[in-house]
């Protein structure tokens, strides 16, 4: 009885209303008919959904009345969230932080530092004013600060050059950690050869000491050593014992240098820092 009296409620509310918005009413239910007809889990909004509600909420009073699919409270939300990647688009700054350096000017700097090993800074700075370019002492200090990290050309091409000359003659040392089944981990250490990657020497410990590393490579260079230099790293656990023990057996010791960008794939080519090097014998 319920669905029939409302049913003519509906019938006297349409006879009452104007036509324009009868036609309305009618065009937004098929709208909500179509978002059902569509064959997903649960009926979905698209783009264009929103859009048509949103446009509706701004042409017709009567929009809240005929919505069936969402709440008008959501409607609002899509309207006030529109609103506000309009105003983010038309706000948004085009360009972002500090200006760049002029290419022309970075290479000058490049050439000053270069050229003047000593100039720092403000020195440098001076000089760019002179030539009348426009920047500021912090901006030369931050740029100079960037060429620092990266080495120098002329060292990475000298520390290539030492590789290949005496690659028969060069071997290094290293560490790498192995997990085990148990949780424990296990220090690999190995000695291999720089000219043909030939491993010399491999064993693993739990307790990687002075003495113990002494005695692995007592075992690794046996006199006479053919070996006139050894490479490796600045891990605490190669004490000067182990450094004093390389020069009474005739070898020339080389740290790496700390931070040292263009030793860092020649390094790990003659060491073979790398597991895979050490994985393959």
């Amino acid at each position: 009885m319920l669905p029939i009296t409302m049913s003519l409620i509906g019938y006297l509310r349409a006879l009452l209303f104007p036509r324009h918005h009868l036609a309305v009413e009618i065009a937004v239910l098929r709208q909500q008919l179509a978002v059902f007809k569509r064959k997903q889990p649960r009926p979905q909004m698209r783009k264009l959904d929103r859009l048509f509600w949103i446009v509706l909420r701004r042409c017709w009073p009567s929009w809240s009345d005929a919505l069936i699919l969402v709440k008008p409270e959501t409607v609002v939300r899509w309207h006030r969230t529109g609103f506000q990647w309009f105003w983010r688009w038309r706000s948004h700054p085009r360009h972002v932080g500090r200006p760049a350096i002029n290419r022309e000017i970075r290479q000058l700097i490049r050439r000053m530092k270069t050229k003047n090993p000593t100039w720092g800074a403000p020195r440098i700075h001076g000089e760019l004013m002179h030539l009348g370019f426009a920047i500021s002492e912090p901006t030369v200090s931050r740029y100079l600060l960037r060429l620092k990290r990266h080495c120098h050309p002329g060292k990475a091409k000298r520390w290539l050059t030492f590789l290949n000359n005496h690659r028969e003659v060069i071997a290094a040392f290293d560490f790498f950690t192995v997990p085990t089944l148990t949780f424990r981990i296990l220090y690999c250490f190995f000695v291999i050869e720089h000219g043909r990657r030939k491993m010399l020497h491999f064993h693993a410990t739990a307790n990687p000491t002075s003495d113990w590393i002494l005695q692995q490579l007592r075992e690794a260079f046996a006199l006479p050593c053919p070996y006139r230099y050894v490479l490796f790293d600045r891990d605490t656990k190669f004490s000067p014992a182990i450094r004093e023990f390389l020069v009474s057996s005739g070898m020339q010791p080389i740290r790496t240098s700390i931070h040292s960008p263009c030793r860092t794939g020649s390094r790990s080519v003659a060491s073979g820092v790398f597991v895979e090097s050490c994985s393959i014998t």
